[in-house]
């Protein structure tokens, strides 16, 4: 991976050639964007577009035959990675994040026939798989909006993914050490973990368009508390079996609701600044 990301950037004609290419080929083609968000991140929007020009043409391929997916993730991961570039801010980048599932939706509900072959693939998957009569019956348009989160879901945290790469190839060619600094001290303002709880509660509330939304505001905070469970690994010094077992346990729904809770109490303490690192200065 870094050998790809190393020849995308000795220069545009080596930019255009490896997003194309890895555009062409299949479930390889979401490495594309990754291609491109690197461009934009180390060399500015006006030479990303120059690849991204190039780029999109595999990708406008495969949407015409119902695989949107990236085209949207070249869209999405290039306008987070304008964002962060700008903002040297990952909040907001993953504030950005929300918007590429909404558009998500958008673009899905924009091709009713790749939104119908979804419903039947779903609709064949649970008669499959749950046909016994414990599972309840769902509405045709409980089904519609649980497709559309799904899809959203989907395309935010494949784009986060893939934002979180092309960061990662930037500071493994030009700062080592960089992106794992970056990603341990992340942690929200205050107005901005606010405000997502806000926008969360309001949509819980139902009977509005932000219902169907309600896990996209989950998500900024959720990778906020990740963040934050490396930060004091790192702090302390801990195994790295540690972020194993950690990981394992974010399966469960209720640690992901818990660690977005600490996310929140995070970004008025501030846990890490006041966790001691270990007296002894050897490293694992």
């Amino acid at each position: 991976m870094r050998a790809l990301a190393a020849f995308a950037m000795a220069g545009r004609r080596q930019a255009i050639i490896a997003a194309v290419l890895c555009g062409i080929i299949p479930l390889i083609n979401m490495i594309s964007p990754a291609l491109v968000a690197l461009v934009l991140l180390r060399h500015g929007p006006r030479e990303a577009l120059m690849v991204a020009a190039f780029a999109v043409l595999p990708l406008i391929g495969w949407a015409s035959v119902g695989d949107m997916t990236p085209l949207i993730l070249l869209v999405g991961v290039g306008v987070m990675a304008a964002v962060l570039r700008r903002t040297a801010s990952w909040q907001y980048a993953l504030l950005a994040a929300i918007l590429v599932a909404v558009g998500s939706e958008a673009a899905l509900m924009m091709r009713p026939a790749v939104m119908d072959l979804l419903l039947q693939q779903v609709e064949a998957f649970m008669a499959a798989g749950g046909g016994s009569a414990e599972l309840p019956e769902v509405t045709p348009e409980t089904l519609r909006e649980g497709v559309l989160t799904l899809f959203g879901l989907m395309h935010m945290l494949m784009a986060v993914f893939l934002l979180i790469l092309a960061r990662w190839w930037q500071a493994l060619m030009y700062n080592p050490g960089g992106f794992q600094k970056e990603f341990h001290e992340f942690r929200l303002q205050p107005s901005v973990a606010m405000l997502l709880v806000g926008l969360f509660l309001l949509a819980s509330l139902g009977g509005t368009v932000l219902t169907g939304w309600i896990l996209y505001f989950v998500i900024p905070l959720a990778i906020a508390g990740v963040a934050l469970v490396h930060g004091l690994v790192g702090i302390k010094r801990l195994s790295r079996l540690f972020l194993v077992a950690f990981y394992l346990l974010l399966l469960s729904p209720l640690a992901v609701q818990l660690l977005s809770v600490a996310a929140l109490l995070d970004s008025f303490y501030d846990f890490r600044r006041r966790i001691q690192p270990p007296a002894d200065d050897g490293s694992i």
